[in-house]
């Protein structure tokens, strides 16, 4: 693995299969999953060995700022199911069961991308992962968590309303 200057994982397919690695390895460590799941805050993921284990991996790739990675790592653990189909902007968007409404209403959207900081960007998210069933683009969403700021947001806003025109 090559060190390189930052972390994404959706472009760099080494950070992507350790990220992708350590989430499918919660489901056979059910107590550190149960753990991260009852976590509320980055600060309390920084109490879990889970979330160490992902920092040093990652770290071997590129710096890592933990703060950040604590909130998807925190955020990761209630993911179900990885369907890399779509971005994650492009998932709150779709339609379920044949509705023309989006699984994540135009108003509960826009209120998430008001959120500055991390903390409350955790709650957030956790809510909207229930709305999709648990099953999501975990890159995508781990990208956008942790560089969470106005170009992501301008993304996410792209991919959306790409998606789901009539939820404007």
């Amino acid at each position: 693995m090559k060190q390189t200057q930052y972390i994404s994982f959706m472009n760099n397919p080494d950070a992507r299969s350790v990220l992708i690695e350590w989430w499918a390895s919660l489901d056979h460590a059910r107590g550190d999953r149960a753990a991260l799941r009852r976590c509320r805050s980055s600060q309390e993921v920084a109490f879990v060995p889970a979330f160490h284990r992902l920092r040093r991996n990652l770290s071997a790739i590129a710096p890592v700022d933990a703060e950040k990675l604590a909130v998807v790592a925190g955020i990761l653990s209630h993911v179900k199911e990885n369907d890399y189909a779509l971005r994650f902007a492009q998932q709150m968007a779709t339609s379920k069961n044949g509705s023309d409404r989006a699984r994540v209403s135009g108003l509960r959207f826009r209120r998430l991308l008001k959120i500055e900081d991390h903390d409350d960007l955790y709650g957030a998210v956790v809510r909207t992962i229930r709305l999709l069933d648990g099953s999501l683009n975990i890159a995508s969403l781990a990208d956008g968590i942790y560089w969470w700021n106005e170009r992501t947001k301008n993304n996410w806003a792209f991919d959306y309303y790409d998606k789901a025109p009539n939820e404007a």
